[in-house]
């Protein structure tokens, strides 16, 4: 076809329809990109005719989608909370479902003054950045084992413009210091290494370290757990992402490191996501 109207490009979603749950959308991202146009410009002007370098690059960036490439990584950004993150192979993409964490965390942290906050795992930086965005007076440290992403996060939280929040490499607590902090937060590789759903979709593009984990998936979380009250302050939280068949053992895990008020909560699919403890003193 030497030429394609706004309209016939859209209809390009009906090939993406086996693939992703959200084929309306990627189509629409992708044509929004190419034409540099928001997306009401594509219902506004459905008959307006693509150039050839716009068709072309439709195309090709299109195809990269239809063999399973994320529409995060073709865009290079994905929104997370209010926030536009560059994204990489080098780190995970950010979850809407991640923002259930960021909301509690918010909840945590309401009635403190000026919050020490640390990220474990940061990755893009996506709720390091979210957390130090709504609350001014934080200080926020996000840490990651891989330099890829620690640049990652630090290049997105230039372009954000934030300063109280800042990135550095560690192997989880390894060099976190000796700061005490009323919160921690982490969203850790979780997955089971036999876990099938790793040769589907998104996460076949992503990298391994970010996802999987020993122990049937709860090797980090464990580790996480069993260090961070080195870390707190008496009352301070630890909030943990998990998988939706995790919260009972999640749970179990921090009853016995000596967490009190332990709970979980649902995402948006209504699987329960998350999980914390509030730390006592021994």
């Amino acid at each position: 076809m030497s030429t394609l109207s706004i309209a016939e490009a859209l209809a390009y979603r009906g090939q993406l329809a086996a693939l992703s749950d959200s084929a309306d959308l990627d189509t629409a991202l992708l044509l929004c990109h190419c034409l540099s146009k928001p997306r009401s410009y594509l219902y506004s002007w459905p008959e307006r005719e693509l150039t050839a370098i716009e068709l072309a690059q439709f195309e090709a960036l299109f195809a990269r989608r239809l063999a399973g490439e994320p529409i995060a990584h073709i865009l290079g950004h994905r929104d997370f909370w209010s926030l536009s993150l560059a994204v990489s192979p080098a780190s995970l993409i950010p979850r809407p479902d991640t923002e259930c964490l960021v909301e509690r965390a918010l909840e945590v942290i309401d009635a403190q003054q000026q919050p020490l906050i640390l990220d474990l795992g940061t990755g893009t930086g996506a709720i390091a950045l979210a957390l130090a965005s709504e609350r001014a007076d934080a200080q926020v440290l996000g840490l990651d084992c891989v330099a890829e992403a620690v640049a990652l996060a630090e290049s997105n939280r230039a372009a954000l413009g934030l300063t109280n929040v800042r990135f550095q490499q560690s192997n989880w607590f390894a060099d976190a210091g000796s700061s005490l902090y009323q919160l921690i937060v982490s969203n850790p590789p979780y997955i089971d290494a036999e876990d099938p759903h790793l040769l589907e979709g998104d996460v076949r593009f992503e990298p391994r370290s970010a996802l999987v984990a020993a122990d049937g998936g709860m090797a980090d979380l464990k580790h996480i757990i069993s260090h961070a009250p080195s870390y707190l302050v008496a009352g301070g939280v630890l909030l943990l992402e998990h998988g939706f068949q995790q919260a009972a053992a999640v749970r179990e895990v921090l009853s016995e490191r000596g967490f009190s008020g332990v709970e979980s909560r649902r995402d948006y699919g209504g699987n329960e996501r998350i999980s914390w403890g509030v730390w006592r003193d021994e």
